[in-house]
């Protein structure tokens, strides 16, 4: 994984940040630019995540993130619907997938379609609970934008269920810093 950029690199993949937004953060105050200080900076945690995800992060790397953010966010689901495990199955499915331990394509899709039914009932009940459950259907997801959703559901979690009394945005924030650390 890329860990050093130019101004340059950053312009050009800026996502949805007007140039003067992008100019106006601490990291472009440096010739090279870290990975660390991007983390490290005042730009949202989605944003984060949406720039490793989409920017630099391969399949599996997104695969991994995916899986990480939704196992953070999983116990927020889990205290609201503590007898519907289709989210932890969908999470540990998609573990099995990755390190080829046995489980087919079809029983993946089977997973993560349970864990979209367990978004699905937790919507209209409960926003934090919905957004972690969403977070374990992204992560169950083959798609290389899985990680991007998972995260972003992540991160609506936290913002939810900021009454819980556990600082989910931190967590989310060390698990990305360890994971690009570690990449």
């Amino acid at each position: 994984m890329q860990k050093t950029f130019t101004k340059t690199f950053m312009s050009e993949n800026r996502g949805c940040y007007e140039l003067s937004q992008l100019n106006a953060c601490s990291f472009m105050n440096s010739e090279e630019i870290s990975l660390a200080s991007i983390l490290d900076s005042e730009i949202k945690l989605k944003d984060k995540f949406w720039f490793v995800c989409r920017k630099l992060a391969t399949k599996e790397q997104n695969q991994k993130i995916a899986i990480g953010v939704a196992e953070i966010v999983l116990e927020i689901y889990e205290s609201k619907y503590p007898d519907n495990k289709a989210p932890r199955e969908a999470i540990q499915a998609a573990k099995d997938y990755l390190n080829n331990t046995g489980i087919t394509l079809e029983e993946l899709r089977q997973k993560r379609a349970a864990a979209a039914a367990a978004y699905a009932a937790a919507y209209a009940a409960d926003a934090a609970a919905y957004a972690a459950a969403y977070a374990a259907y992204a992560a169950a997801d083959a798609a290389a934008y899985a990680a991007y959703a998972a995260a972003d559901a992540a991160a609506y979690a936290a913002d939810a269920a900021d009454a819980a009394g556990k600082d989910y945005k931190e967590l989310l924030l060390t698990f990305i810093k360890e994971f690009c650390k570690n990449a």
